[in-house]
């Protein structure tokens, strides 16, 4: 068949999406498009779907992981959307609609009281929280929509109590403006590790035309619900927590679908414990599987990267400590039971992650030293709880003789152990370039012993 339209010149592909072939007959080039015409015109209408709804040159220009995680943000989008629909009918009810006896002024105050207190709170959160977000994508992008749902049962709820409608509104006026920020700026850096051609703009603009398109079917199935629900509180609720279960569960899944190959300090940690256990490297998406996406309330020895020397040292005796067997860019300590990083300014990336290992390490053995049981003599003295609380911290500081040695005993370790760590993650495709660790932006230089 091909002999016949001539010979074949050159061949092209847009994509993965079609492919074509030029053909040289008589001094004429002909184009025709590869497979039966049948064939062709059905590539051709969805090749026009994924022009409108997925990135230009999907799945080449999207990380492996985007198709399930959009699956799932689809569902949690369009169980969201009627979940929405009764909220703000039953809050249109409590501002009077359909009451004759209700004033437009006292409406709305009502609504100005609620837009003015939700901007406040979005003001407050960003500036207490907005660093988090990237380093806790995961776990803020679940927080946000759990407490989204939470916003919406106190607007369905409103209505029932009139005495406190104001004060009910203006509470979840203020968790959906936290969630408008954790689920907005998670969404954006979902969308960088989404984007492998520096496409953000382009996934950014599909994930909105899909949203919308998904919206748009909410807003026809609402157009059906709503008679239904009128009026009926028993039937209000049921299907409320009927399409809050759906949209928990499909936000579990859409976050748990995310591999990201870059450290955070949970991934990180994942990846080191496992090391450590048996010389293994994790993958991403094994290291991700074991992520938590759950805030914990919490944790017995938390980090603190990138304090003030103060944080670490006190006194020049203890600054010699701290740069004992030390020749890295980072000091380490450990204060009011925290491990505490300070970082010099010429800190690379991967002094930055050694530092986290080591103060992962750090955290760990005091996390098995206080897991560990008082002797008989010290857990007798509680009923001075002063007393018992000096001698607890004696105790503990004395059984690990004295805890800058555990700091000394971590530069030694990963003196041994950092170098083929590093090449081991490289090669299981962890990404070095760059970090998501929490790092607060205090620098310190300090004097050595050689200058």
């Amino acid at each position: 068949m091909e002999g016949d339209r001539g010979v074949v010149l050159a061949t092209e592909r847009y994509g993965s999406a079609e492919s074509w072939k030029y053909f040289g007959k008589d001094g004429v080039m002909e184009r025709r498009r590869d497979g039966g015409e049948s064939e062709s015109r059905g590539k051709s209408i969805v090749g026009v779907f994924k022009s409108v709804f997925l990135p230009q040159g999907y799945p080449e220009s999207v990380s492996s992981d985007y198709l399930q995680y959009q699956f799932w943000d689809t569902m949690q989008a369009f169980s969201s959307s009627l979940s929405g629909t009764l909220a703000t009918q039953a809050s249109l009810k409590g501002v009077g609609v359909g009451n004759q006896e209700a004033t437009v002024a006292a409406a709305t105050i009502t609504w100005l009281l609620r837009d003015g207190t939700g901007m406040l709170g979005r003001i407050l959160f960003a500036w207490r929280k907005g660093s988090k977000l990237d380093s806790e994508a995961k776990k803020w992008r679940l927080f946000a929509d759990v407490l989204n749902d939470f916003a919406m049962f106190l607007e369905i709820l409103a209505p029932y109590f009139p005495a406190f409608f104001t004060l009910i509104v203006c509470t979840a006026g203020i968790f959906k403006s936290i969630v408008g920020v954790a689920g907005g700026a998670t969404r954006a850096a979902l969308t960088v590790h989404q984007a492998r051609r520096d496409n953000m703009a382009d996934i950014s603009a599909k994930d909105g035309s899909q949203e919308t398109l998904v919206n748009l079917a909410g807003l026809l199935v609402s157009l059906v619900l709503i008679p239904l629900v009128t009026d009926n509180p028993i039937l209000t609720l049921s299907l409320f927590f009927l399409f809050t279960t759906l949209h928990l569960f499909a936000n579990y899944k859409a976050v748990r679908s995310v591999v990201m190959e870059t450290f955070n300090e949970a991934r990180l940690s994942i990846v080191l414990q496992q090391y450590l256990t048996d010389s293994r490297i994790l993958s991403p998406a094994e290291a991700n599987q074991r992520e938590p996406v759950f805030f914990e309330f919490r944790k017995q020895v938390p980090i603190k990267l990138g304090v003030r020397l103060q944080e670490v040292v006190q006194s020049p005796d203890e600054l010699s400590l701290a740069l004992k067997n030390n020749n890295m860019p980072f000091l380490l300590g450990l204060r009011n039971g925290c491990v505490c990083v300070c970082l010099g300014p010429e800190a690379s990336v991967h002094d930055e992650i050694r530092a986290l290992c080591q103060a992962v390490w750090l955290s760990s053995m005091l996390r098995e030293q206080q897991s560990k049981p008082l002797p008989p003599f010290i857990s007798l003295l509680n009923v001075n709880t002063g007393a018992f609380s000096h001698l607890h911290n004696a105790y503990f500081l004395f059984s690990f003789k004295g805890h800058w040695d555990m700091v000394h005993e971590s530069h030694k370790l990963m003196d041994k152990i950092f170098s083929p760590f590093l090449k081991g993650v490289e090669a299981a495709g962890w990404d070095l370039k760059r970090t998501l660790l929490d790092w607060d932006e205090w620098r310190v230089g300090w004097k050595t012993k050689s200058n």
